[in-house]
């Protein structure tokens, strides 16, 4: 084999754990330290081989990393993490507040081109995956509508904004798909659907001792990009109620793809996804990518770049010749 691609890892929260785990499946690769703005003591690495370092040293690693996964939020972390490390190192990240990907794109982008790099940003499956099959459906029936539905499921980005909020002391959110919403765009009605019609949002709180609970609730709900568009409930619970219930982190989703061809041909595209681990899932797709960055960031390309930019045999870890031979 080849020398492994050098991996970095920039936060050890839920996706920074599920990359660890990710980056170990992948026989092209290792991990050289795991970088963190906690004490390093304080890390519970499930290797204790792999070095866990303070953020202040990653200077240090930029001949020593390949590709740094920044494993950051995208509320408050990425939007400075994002540009600043594009500087110094090829970058994946997964950024996924939708609205911002274009001014996050400049940014990285031309962080990116000045440190010599590759950074392709928005790395998940929504943005990412989701994002390929909504182009490829559009491409393939022009004439049509695209509707996305998330989960049922624990979000990842939306979890974080709301432990983000002044009073709230830990926390996750659920995306709740319209059943009714979907049938209607599967039966080949293409309907207009609202925002409120497509999904509703569901956050359970563990509060801070003594804080308002209406000012939480009020500045979740009014949040702009995460919940203002949407019917939000929020329910307060105990600690010991979120550890018991809320452990684990299921989603999923759907991209439907409702058109015409021709005369009066109705066609139907439809992907979907059903995860156990939605943090474990999303860090093997940014592990795919980083292979991706690294392998054009060899290839001479730098800049930033997304998912639509990439081509799927970059993914693999297998030779073009056995992609055409076992896949084709």
């Amino acid at each position: 084999m080849d020398n492994p691609i050098r991996i970095g890892i920039l936060g050890y929260g839920n996706l920074g754990r599920g990359t660890v785990k990710a980056v170990k499946q992948s026989s092209d690769m290792e991990i050289v330290a795991v970088f963190t703005r906690r004490d390093p003591a304080d890390l519970e690495l499930e290797d204790a081989s792999i070095p866990a370092l303070h953020i202040d040293e990653i200077t240090d690693y930029q001949d020593k990393i390949d590709v740094m996964i920044l494993c950051g939020g995208s509320a408050t972390d990425l939007p400075d993490q994002g540009p600043a490390y594009a500087q110094l190192f090829t970058t994946v990240d997964s950024y996924d507040t939708h609205a911002k990907i274009p001014d996050y794109f400049e940014a990285v982008d031309a962080a990116a081109k000045e440190g010599g790099n590759t950074s392709i940003i928005a790395v998940g499956w929504d943005p990412g995956l989701f994002s390929i099959n909504r182009l490829v459906s559009e491409s393939i029936i022009p004439n049509g509508e695209t509707y996305t539905f998330w989960g049922k499921g624990l979000s990842q980005g939306h979890s974080d904004a709301v432990r983000r909020v002044e009073g709230v002391k830990a926390g996750v959110q659920y995306t709740i798909p319209s059943e009714d919403a979907m049938d209607r765009v599967r039966s080949g009605e293409n309907p207009t659907l609202e925002t409120a019609e497509k999904h509703r949002r569901v956050c359970y709180i563990v509060p801070e001792t003594g804080y308002d609970e209406a000012k939480i609730e009020h500045t979740i709900k009014t949040m702009p990009n995460y919940f203002a568009d949407f019917d939000t409930d929020v329910h307060f619970i105990t600690e010991e109620q979120l550890a018991k219930e809320h452990a684990k982190a299921p989603h999923g989703g759907f991209v439907i793809r409702s058109g015409q061809t021709g005369e009066d041909n109705n066609q139907l595209i439809e992907f979907s996804l059903k995860l156990d681990s939605n943090p474990e899932f999303t860090s093997s797709v940014l592990v795919a990518y980083a292979r991706a960055a690294y392998r054009l960031n060899q290839a001479g390309t730098t800049g930033a770049k997304t998912v639509f930019d990439i081509a799927p045999g970059l993914l693999s870890p297998r030779p073009a010749s056995d992609l055409r031979r076992d896949l084709l």
